[in-house]
C-alpha cells in the first residue's frame, strides 16, 4: 500500500514500520480538526495499543486550555474515515482510534515479506531502521580474566554485550565489539609462581583456562599462609611491567591459548569478537601521558607513596591512579585505553557491559576522564547489570560455563528422545539439544530488566511450558513446519496476489498488529539497552500463535484461498520470530 498520499513527519518510516502510516494518519485528523496542534505532536501522542484500542490519544497533554473533553470531540465530530483509520470514538478526555483492518493486514503482511525476502542489504530486515546511519559505535563486553573462570557474571556481560552489538546495528549503526581481557596484574605473578609448583605443559595444552584457575586456586592458598609467596608475585609482575622478556614469554603463551579455548567457548554461544585486547595491550605511554595530564592539572595527590585523585566532592570517594610501588592499576589502564580507543576510532559512543557491583568504578573512570577535559568523555555509557544467584550444577558445584551448557544440552537431549518420531527427523539432535539449552539459559537471563539479580533455576528454565527459551523455539519450529506440512500450497504466490480481506477473524488481528509493533519494539531496545523487551515480544508472540492453532485452520481448510492467506500470515510470524531470537543472539531452530 503506497504511503505517498500521507504527510511526511521527520523522525519516521512508514515504508519499514507499518504503524508509524497508521500513526501518521491519527496525526493527520488531529491536525485537521484541531490545527494548533502540530502534526509532530500528534503523531507523538498517539500510543499503541493502550486500552485494548489501536491508538489511544490523551488530548489533555496538548495543553489547549480548558477541559480536554470537547476537544476530544471535535476531532470526533470532523473526523473522515481513509484508507488507514476507519473510526474514532472520544471517551472523555481520551480519542480511541481504530485501524482498518484490511489495510493493517496487508501493510504488515506485505512490508513483513518484503524486508525479510527482498531486503536491500540481501539479508531479512523487517524491524532495522536508520537511525544511527553515519554513526559508530564500541562496544566493550564479556572481557573475563584470564586464569580465572568464565563465570557468570561475564556470561551475563556476554549475553547482554552480544544483544547490543546486533540491536545497535539493526538500527545502521557501525559496531566494533571488543573483549577487553583481564590479562595483566598481580595475579599473572601469582600465577607464574604457581606455574612452577603446580603446572603442566600437557593439562595447559588441553584446556589453558580450567588448567591455569586450578593452579591459581591452589597458589592462592598457599598466599594465604605464606606472604613470601605474594612477594614473589609482586616481584615477577613488576618484571613483566619492565618488560623482562623471560618472564613475559610464559604469561605471552598463556595468553594465546586462553583466547584460543574462549573463542570456542564463544563460538556454542553464537558470539564473536572484532577484537580480542586486554589490559596489557593498553601502552605506557597512554598512561603516562594521562597521569602527567591529571598532576599538570593539580588533581593528583600524594597518599602513602601512592597517587590518587579526590573525587569525594562528586559523592565518588578517592580514585588510586598509582600503586605505592609504581605498577599501574586498573582505572590507569581503563584511562589510557580510552584515550587510545578514541584515537583508533573516533567513536560516536563507547559503552562498557559490566556488572552493577563495578558501579564506583566506572563512575570513576569516566568523571577523571571528564576532569582531563576530553570532550569525547561525554560519550562513554556504562551499561549495568544485577548479579545472578546459584547458578551451579544441578549437584552444586562449582561452575564453569561448559559445564552449565553441557548440563542444559544433555537435558534437553534426553526430552527430545522421548519422542522416537520426531527424533529420528533432526540431523543434528546433540547439536541441536545445545542450541535448545543455550536458548534455555539466554531467555531466563535477559527475561528480566537487566538492572535485577535473578536465581538461576534449572527446573523453571529447562521447561517447555510457559514463559522459556524451549517454549520459543518450540513455536519457531511448529511455525517452520507449516510449509512441509502443506505442500499442496506452496511456493505461495507473491504477496499482491494474496486475499489478505480472508483473514477477518480477531485471531489474526491480534497477530497482525503484534507483529506491526516489532520495529518499535527493536528502537525501544536500542534506545534503552535494554533486551527483555525483546523476549516478551518474542513470549507474546509464541503464546498468541499457539492460542490460533484451533481458529485458523490451515491443513484442512476447504477454502485454498483463505489456507494460503493464513499460511502466509504464519510465515511472516515465523520470520519475525526468527529475527526476535538473532537479535537475541540466538539461532532459531526449524526441528526439534
Amino acid at each position: 500500500m503506497s504511503t505517498s498520499t500521507l504527510p511526511s513527519i521527520p523522525g519516521t518510516d512508514p515504508e519499514r514500520s507499518p504503524l508509524d502510516a497508521f500513526k501518521i494518519a491519527v496525526a493527520a485528523s488531529i491536525n485537521k480538526a484541531l490545527p494548533e496542534v502540530s502534526l509532530e505532536a500528534a503523531y507523538k501522542a498517539a500510543d499503541i495499543g493502550r486500552k485494548g484500542v489501536d491508538f489511544s490519544v490523551a488530548v489533555a497533554r496538548f495543553k489547549l486550555g480548558g477541559k480536554p473533553d470537547p476537544w476530544a470531540k471535535k476531532v470526533e465530530e470532523s473526523f473522515v474515515a481513509d484508507d488507514y483509520i476507519e473510526s474514532v470514538k472520544a471517551e472523555g478526555a481520551f480519542l480511541s482510534f481504530t485501524a482498518r483492518t484490511t489495510s493493517l493486514t496487508r501493510n504488515v503482511l506485505t512490508t513483513i515479506d518484503h524486508f525479510t525476502n527482498n531486503s536491500p542489504t540481501g539479508q531479512p530486515s523487517y524491524g532495522s531502521n536508520e537511525s544511527g546511519k553515519g554513526k559508530n559505535v564500541v562496544i566493550e563486553y564479556s572481557s573475563p580474566n584470564i586464569a580465572k573462570q568464565f563465570h557468570v557474571g561475564h556470561l551475563r556481560s556476554t549475553i547482554i554485550g552480544a544483544f547490543l552489538c546486533n540491536v545497535y546495528k539493526a538500527c545502521g549503526w557501525e559496531v566494533t565489539s571488543l573483549n577487553y581481557l583481564g590479562d595483566w596484574g598481580r595475579q599473572f605473578g601469582l600465577i607464574a609462581v604457581g606455574f612452577e609448583k603446580y603446572g603442566s605443559e600437557e593439562e595447559l595444552e588441553k584446556n589453558a583456562i580450567r588448567h591455569l584457575y586450578d593452579v591459581y586456586v591452589k597458589i592462592n592458598k598457599d598466599a594465604e599462609e605464606d606472604e613470601s609467596v605474594n612477594d614473589a608475585a609482586r616481584a615477577y609482575f613488576k618484571r613483566m611491567e619492565d618488560g623482562d622478556e623471560s618472564a613475559l614469554s610464559h604469561w605471552r603463551k598463556w595468553r594465546e591459548l586462553s583466547i584460543e579455548r574462549y573463542k570456542t567457548e564463544y563460538e556454542r554461544l553464537n558470539v564473536a569478537f572484532d577484537i580480542y585486547s586486554g589490559e596489557s595491550q593498553v601502552g605506557k605511554e597512554s598512561q603516562d601521558s594521562c597521569l602527567k595530564r591529571l598532576e599538570d592539572m593539580g588533581l593528583v595527590s600524594d597518599s602513602n607513596g601512592a597517587k590518587i585523585v579526590d573525587l569525594e566532592k562528586y559523592k565518588l570517594g578517592k580514585a588510586v591512579v598509582r600503586k605505592k610501588d609504581g605498577t599501574s592499576i586498573y582505572l590507569t589502564r581503563d584511562i589510557g585505553g580510552a584515550v587510545e580507543r578514541y584515537e583508533k576510532y573516533k567513536f560516536d559512543k563507547m559503552i562498557y557491559v559490566v556488572a552493577s557491583q563495578q558501579d564506583l568504578h566506572l563512575a570513576q573512570f569516566f568523571k577523571v576522564l571528564e576532569l582531563l577535559e576530553y570532550p569525547w568523555a561525554k560519550s562513554l555509557e556504562h551499561v549495568n547489570f544485577g548479579m545472578v544467584q546459584g547458578m551451579s550444577t544441578r549437584k552444586g558445584t562449582a561452575v564453569f560455563l561448559e559445564q552449565i551448557i553441557e548440563e542444559a544440552a544433555k537435558v534437553m537431549h534426553e526430552q527430545m528422545q522421548s519422542n522416537e518420531e520426531k527424533y529420528k527427523q533432526i540431523e543434528n539432535p546433540q547439536e541441536t539439544a545445545q542450541e535448545i539449552g543455550i536458548t534455555a539459559i539466554k531467555i531466563q537471563d535477559m527475561s528480566a530488566k537487566r538492572i535485577n539479580n535473578y536465581t538461576f533455576n534449572w527446573s523453571r528454565m529447562l521447561s517447555f511450558e510457559g514463559d522459556t527459551g524451549p517454549y520459543i523455539q518450540y513455536a519457531h519450529v511448529r511455525l517452520a513446519s507449516m510449509e512441509r506440512k502443506n505442500p499442496n500450497l506452496v511456493p505461495l504466490p507473491p504477496a499482491a496476489e494474496i486475499q489478505f480481506d480472508l483473514l477477518s477473524e480477531a485471531k489474526a488481528r491480534d497477530i497482525v498488529f503484534l507483529l506491526a509493533t516489532y520495529p518499535d519494539v527493536v528502537k525501544t531496545a536500542q534506545e534503552r539497552h535494554e533486551p527483555s523487551g525483546v523476549v516478551t515480544f518474542c513470549m507474546k508472540l509464541a503464546h498468541l500463535i499457539a492460542s490460533a492453532w484451533e481458529t485458523l485452520i490451515v491443513k484442512g481448510e476447504p477454502d485454498e484461498q483463505k489456507a494460503r492467506a493464513r499460511l502466509f500470515l504464519f510465515i511472516c510470524a515465523r520470520d519475525v520470530l526468527g529475527a526476535g531470537l538473532r537479535l537475541l543472539s540466538i539461532n532459531p531452530l526449524d526441528r526439534m
